[in-house]
């Protein structure tokens, strides 16, 4: 299978996608710095996320919707603001997508409700990612299978049941090109609950290709899901984890992502 003109498969160099999620810190300037030095560093693909706060969650700040994890890197932050922060905004997805083509970069994105796919198709992207959390999201992956374009599909926190109804759905609505990642969905995740000796049988189970959307430090666990038969990586990606955006603590930096 391919996407834009990379070919995807065991047989070819893993396709690296860098993520920029909302490492932008709400700067176009420093997006555009992220491209370059993605594309500098070696990445194949760029990978954007397209919702906004309103289109994703609620504005409520309790229960639910308010993160009271000790343990986790958004501890104090409502669902809406920490995805106000994040967001990437709309109008800005155009300029990012020119120069990611400029750059020799694949551009795409994940679309976390139908109105997003709208918006992506108007911008005729070469392929989709659904995220792990939009799983069980049914009519939000058919959508985009109609559209007759590569899937990528995220796993972390699904069940096999899960994992094979998007499959089928997909394949139902017209999906023929099907990627489904690996993902741990901690963040960070460590390599110990990575469970790489999944990819294997992810292969066969779902007769497709399989990836790793990979939370952890470092790239060794990307590496040795290769070993295992990864034909794609997803890491996150920042210009420095320094800078603070919203997920530097479990990206990559350009040096490291050259390694």
């Amino acid at each position: 299978m391919k996407i834009s003109n990379r070919s995807i498969g065991i047989s070819y160099p893993p396709l690296v996608i860098a993520e920029m999620s909302g490492n932008h810190n709400q700067s176009l300037e420093r997006a555009i710095a992220i491209v370059e030095a993605a594309a500098e560093s070696g990445a194949h693909a760029l990978k954007l996320q397209t919702y906004t706060a309103d289109t994703i969650t609620l504005d409520v700040s309790e229960g639910e919707f308010f993160i009271n994890d000790k343990e986790s890197l958004w501890e104090g932050n409502s669902l809406y603001d920490l995805y106000e922060q994040a967001h990437t905004p709309w109008d800005w997805h155009k300029p990012i997508m020119e120069k990611a083509a400029e750059l020799g970069l694949i551009c795409f994105s994940s679309p976390f409700d139908e109105s997003a796919v709208d918006f992506l198709e108007e911008l005729s992207v070469p392929a989709y990612k659904i995220a792990s959390f939009e799983i069980n999201h049914i009519p939000l992956i058919r959508k985009v299978a109609k559209t007759g374009k590569p899937m990528i599909i995220s796993t972390g926190m699904a069940s096999f049941e899960e994992i094979e109804e998007a499959v089928v759905n997909a394949k139902e609505a017209g999906a023929k090109d099907i990627i489904l990642l690996k993902c741990t969905s901690s963040y960070p995740s460590t390599p110990k609950n990575s469970n790489l000796f999944t990819i294997a049988d992810m292969k066969k189970q779902f007769n497709c290709e399989i990836g790793i959307s990979d939370h952890t430090m470092g790239i060794g666990v990307s590496v040795a899901a290769v070993a295992h038969g990864a034909s794609v990586i997803e890491k996150h990606f920042t210009l420095s984890r320094d800078d603070e955006g919203v997920d530097s603590d479990f990206s990559l930096e350009p040096n490291e992502l050259n390694a």
